[in-house]
């Protein structure tokens, strides 16, 4: 009989712990797991994804974690567990971190896997006080890049035996080079330099807009797009107005169909101030663009300053300008590190190593915790 177990995550919709949450849950073997999702919120594209591929979505309406409706989702969840005999509770966001993994050590015999997707920096104080509590009640912290796993073991003091390192990854069926097809928006002989993330100020875009700036006199045909939705849309095409860019810059709204942008895309840019281990720019190395990424986090993990893309200091607007600058000029050059950049992703983060690892982490637990066993 497969072991059920149970992932959660705050909502269903766009998001990288989203994506790899549910990329996660289709992908286990079947015939060692039998796959539940839990959240806050089901309604969203990964819910419809979720429902197609057979996986069954449970929903804990929860609002706020001080509010009653967060006991009577604690109830709801430790009555699931029981119920569907789940062996292992995974969550791979800090709002359920919070919320779940207390209530399944504390009420549940199921064996408990929290997650840690980007610093901690990141997370608001309220939530990183009860977060770093979980690291003691959870059997394992599953980080998704050697950076975090760093991260937790020197700056948070979680032990390494507690540690566990899972690289996110990525569908290489849909993400793959093939024919390009140029938007409708973009004109058809463009040279496009091009970003897909949310629009927050972590992710460093006004550094992009400014190296773009610097650049588009010298160079015809050049277009930038940014693909995203969040707080920073208004200023960031205020910016761009100001540059004197805004006729050259398109800025399309988060969407599903994130790969036909990215076979659009010459020279994708991810400026992060802080980063993990990003699934935008997998995506983009495994599409065919060549990749220029802030040397943060985990990024360069996944970039190889000269072998399969180039770095840069985050904020430093000169550097990112004389990459872009440089690869615009050298066609073969782009073309090698992009192909470099397509093989690294093809031969190391598939979906389906992703999952495997996953499913490695999970029968360990599994099989060492007498709760489980109970």
């Amino acid at each position: 009989m497969p072991w059920p177990v149970l992932l959660l995550a705050r909502e269903l919709d766009l998001g990288g712990s989203e994506r790899q949450l549910t990329e996660i849950a289709k992908s286990l073997d079947r015939s060692r797991f039998e796959p539940h999702v839990g959240c806050f919120r089901p309604e969203g594209m990964r819910g419809r994804e979720l429902a197609a591929a057979g996986v069954p979505i449970a929903h804990f309406p929860v609002t706020s974690l001080t509010s009653p409706d967060a006991w009577a989702g604690a109830w709801d969840l430790v009555r699931y567990v029981r119920r569907f005999r789940i062996r292992l509770v995974h969550t791979f966001d800090y709002p359920l971190t919070a919320f779940a993994v207390p209530v399944a050590r504390l009420f549940t015999r199921a064996a408990v896997l929290s997650s840690q997707r980007s610093h901690r920096e990141l997370i608001p104080p309220r939530y990183r006080r009860v977060v770093r509590m979980t690291d003691h009640l959870a059997d394992a912290v599953v980080a998704n890049c050697e950076f975090i796993g760093r991260h937790l073991e020197q700056d948070e003091q979680v032990p390494a035996c507690r540690i566990r390192l899972c690289h996110n990854g990525i569908d290489l069926d849909e993400f793959q080079p093939c024919n390009r097809v140029q938007p409708p928006s973009l004109p058809p002989d463009s040279l496009v330099i091009g970003t897909v993330c949310a629009l927050r100020p972590e992710k460093g875009l006004p550094s992009l807009l400014d190296a773009f700036a610097r650049i588009r006199p010298m160079h015809d045909r050049l277009r930038l797009v940014i693909v995203g939705s969040g707080s920073m849309r208004d200023t960031l095409e205020a910016q761009a107005e100001m540059r004197g860019i805004r006729a050259d810059c398109c800025f399309v709204p988060a969407t599903d169909r994130v790969s036909g942008w990215l076979r659009a895309i010459d020279i994708f840019v991810l400026p992060s101030r802080s980063e993990a281990m990003s699934n935008s720019l997998l995506e983009a190395m495994a599409c065919g663009c060549c990749p220029v990424a802030s040397n943060v986090g985990g990024n360069p993990e996944l970039v190889q300053n000269g072998k399969t893309g180039l770095l840069f200091e985050p904020g430093d607007i000169v550097g990112l300008s004389e990459a872009l600058d440089m690869l615009l000029r050298n066609h073969t050059l782009r073309l090698r590190l992009a192909a470099a950049a397509t093989q690294s992703v093809r031969e190391r983060f598939s979906i389906r190593a992703s999952a495997e690892r996953m499913g490695e982490i999970y029968a360990e637990f599994i099989g060492r915790s007498p709760r489980t066993n109970a």
